[in-house]
């Protein structure tokens, strides 16, 4: 992390406008992060979060980038640099899902699933890897749904099992840094990604699929993000933190 007692360290959340992202970067704002809000089309809702954070106190920008284009992400951590001197935390947010049978799933939504879920954390692990400063933090998002492997969530879930793959071997590839590289992966949240398009009896019935019985909460996950992401969190590296109160 930055040592400079007199600077906040600087995190940039991918995605991080609505939802579990949003709810991070409001988390790491409030531990002291100057947080760097990105989106990729939502560019009301994540200059009014930025606009929040800094009435309560904290230190929050918005930036727009399209994860999925590589040059976008270096212009991310341009940007990032130019206002703060440098990037201390990754937080890999971003992402989208479709669900269908694997027959059903057409090249078009195959391809965007691929390029946002996969390729986005790609881009952003790659520009952390060459940017970070020593001692930083790399968070990436994953899902329970690796280990539950429910149906229609064939394409969604193969992309963050890759993600996983690459958390553990960037965690090593960084030897000699103190940089730690981790992914989080929720259960069922109760965001709108995961709420859109499902009956109130799928959604009970999955938020009984926990021995805690209730769906979880995007502060649930930005807890564990904010761990990660802090000193207390450094020794943890290479690892998957499945937050699902005990689902799977």
């Amino acid at each position: 992390m930055n040592t400079q007692t007199n600077l906040r360290p600087v995190a940039i959340v991918t995605g991080s406008s609505r939802g579990i992202g949003a709810a991070i970067a409001e988390r790491l704002a409030t531990d002291g992060h100057a947080v760097v809000i990105n989106y990729a089309g939502r560019r009301d809702d994540a200059e009014a979060l930025a606009s929040r954070l800094t009435a309560l106190g904290g230190e929050a920008i918005a930036l727009q980038a399209d994860v999925s284009d590589p040059h976008a992400v270096q212009r991310l951590f341009d940007a990032t640099e130019a206002r703060y001197g440098g990037v201390d935390v990754l937080v890999n947010n971003a992402g989208i899902m479709h669900l269908a049978p694997i027959a059903e799933v057409d090249d078009a939504v195959f391809d965007r699933l691929v390029a946002i879920n996969l390729k986005g954390t790609f881009n952003g692990m790659r520009e952390a890897a060459r940017r970070l400063r020593d001692g930083g933090r790399i968070v990436n998002l994953s899902t329970s749904l690796v280990g539950t492997k429910l149906e229609t969530y064939g394409v969604y879930a193969a992309t963050k099992a890759a993600v996983e793959t690459m958390t553990a071997i960037l965690s090593k590839e960084l030897r000699g840094r103190s940089i730690t590289v981790n992914a989080v992966a929720p259960g069922p949240t109760a965001t709108d990604l995961f709420l859109e398009g499902k009956a109130p009896e799928l959604i009970d019935r999955m938020s009984r699929m926990n021995p805690l019985e209730r769906l979880g909460t995007p502060a649930d996950i930005a807890a564990v993000v904010s761990f990660l992401a802090s000193s207390q969190g450094g020794w943890i590296n290479g690892q998957v933190i499945r937050a699902n109160g005990g689902m799977v």
